[in-house]
């Protein structure tokens, strides 16, 4: 493990890169999480992206430094979970293989299989809340430690988007289960 902040390690990643970069890292909030399985890239430029017209209230995070939280809330009912690669360049973290805080997991979603298969799974498990964003991966409440190596992938299209479907920005772990959603061959 490095003793190199997160943010410093991942200055100057895109989105994309950064997005797979993450899969096989382990993500720990407050005592509960695991190993990331499944991320989708949102670039400054791309008209999927909630950074795309620029900076608001609710995006400002995205234009904060990289290796923070972006926390929104989706369809007014489920939080999801971003982290920032930088400005207007965040990472949503799609699917956990959970590993640690199981049980704390499994009362936050009220004994669901489903624990971390899918983002309002995931941050309902890990019990991320809106206070959240902005919050930095340093290891105070939320961690992140990127794997040693790259691990096999896979990568497809992006998933409940209606603009820009066509980019291959979705990626996950080779031969993981609890994807959010099976990956086309």
């Amino acid at each position: 493990m490095s003793d190199t902040p997160l943010a410093e390690r991942i200055a100057g990643l895109d989105a994309v890169t950064l997005a797979r970069r993450l899969v096989g890292a382990e993500l720990l909030v407050r005592g509960a999480g695991g190993v990331i399985i499944e991320t989708e890239a949102y670039g400054r430029d791309d008209p999927a992206s909630h950074s795309f017209r620029g900076p608001t209230r609710r995006n400002a995070s995205m234009f904060g430094p990289a290796g923070h939280a972006y926390v929104y809330r989706s369809y007014g009912i489920h939080l999801c979970l971003n982290v920032v690669a930088g400005p207007g360049e965040a990472v949503l973290i799609r699917a956990l293989a959970p590993t640690t805080g199981i049980y704390l997991m499994q009362a936050r979603r009220r004994g669901s299989l489903l624990l971390c298969s899918g983002p309002g799974r995931l941050a309902e498990a890990l019990g991320i809340r809106i206070e959240d964003d902005g919050a930095p991966f340093d290891g105070t409440g939320f961690s992140l430690t990127l794997p040693s190596s790259m691990p096999e992938l896979l990568a497809g299209p992006r998933i409940g988007i209606s603009k820009a479907q066509d980019l291959p920005w979705r990626f996950g772990l080779a031969g993981a289960e609890g994807l959010s959603r099976p990956f086309p061959r």
